[in-house]
């Protein structure tokens, strides 16, 4: 992980059951004398990350449905280290983002703006999202650092969205990763099965707009890589998350051919998922 991020080391328990109480009943000591939870089931993992968020980031109200996916903190607070950094090194002042793809839970305009008080303004296709996204801003009362837009069409990611006097620092995006339904439940159960849960249905959180996307990853960031150069002048740094290295080859190939000024990997690792940032800048 990152060397800025708070959850290098393992989970202080106490402290967070004292914040979240409801966090106890999910709270066990396994055969290595080690506090823990089990990672396999939705609720336990739903309310470690909704401590973890109350502790660590004074977010107080953080309630969205269980269909929802629930974003692990540690993995969502690298990408916002990784992100500084970016902007750091490239002299940004500005601290406006766009979030693509917030989702219900708004995680990284709230990680943000807890951890570098940058100020966001976050999309998403999905009106029950939006409406979930903003109760969450309104409890927290962060509506002066945090606005919503809804995107109307799914195969639009920047248009429509951006404005023409719009100026970000850079954008984020954590895309959908899987080209169906049947794709996510095929990958879902290997992945259970590895861990030696059995699995005959779909037991995994997220809905259709938040894990798939037709042609998957690679479909979607092509499509974000091309409407990315209709707006070369309203942000410095277009970013996303990449799962599939994969898909790195093409991707760099399209952005060469966009004429981008600097393309940057980022490498980021937390536990045994190794996962990468894509940047790239017309700047």
């Amino acid at each position: 992980m990152h060397r800025n991020n708070l959850h290098n080391e393992d989970y202080d328990f106490p402290k967070l059951c004292a914040e979240y109480p409801q966090l106890n009943q999910f709270v066990f000591t396994n055969k290595y004398d080690k506090q823990t939870i089990n990672f396999a089931y939705p609720q336990a993992v739903k309310a470690l990350n909704t401590a973890l968020l109350k502790t660590h980031y004074n977010i107080k109200y953080w309630l969205f449905s269980d269909e929802n996916l629930c974003p692990p903190i540690p993995s969502r607070v690298d990408y916002i280290h990784y992100l500084n950094d970016l902007l750091i090194e490239s002299k940004i002042e500005n601290s406006t983002i766009l979030d693509i793809g917030t989702g219900a839970t708004c995680i990284y305009p709230l990680l943000g703006n807890s951890v570098y008080g940058w100020s966001f303004i976050a999309t998403d296709i999905d009106k029950n999202t939006i409406n979930n996204a903003q109760k969450i801003i309104d409890h927290n009362k962060l509506n002066k650092q945090i606005s919503l837009r809804h995107q109307h069409k799914k195969v639009n990611i920047l248009y429509n969205v951006i404005e023409k006097n719009d100026v970000f620092a850079a954008s984020m995006c954590n895309p959908p990763f899987y080209s169906s339904e049947e794709n996510a439940i095929e990958a879902n159960n290997r992945k259970l099965k590895g861990l030696g849960i059995d699995s005959t249905s779909r037991n995994f959180s997220g809905n259709s707009n938040e894990l798939w996307y037709e042609g998957g990853e690679k479909a979607f960031l092509h499509n974000y890589i091309y409407q990315s150069s209709k707006f070369k002048e309203n942000c410095h740094w277009f970013t996303s998350l990449v799962s599939k290295k994969d898909n790195l080859k093409s991707l760099k190939k399209s952005l060469e051919k966009l004429n981008v000024t600097d393309i940057k990997i980022i490498p980021m690792q937390q536990g045994n998922k190794i996962t990468r940032i894509l940047a790239w800048t017309f700047k």
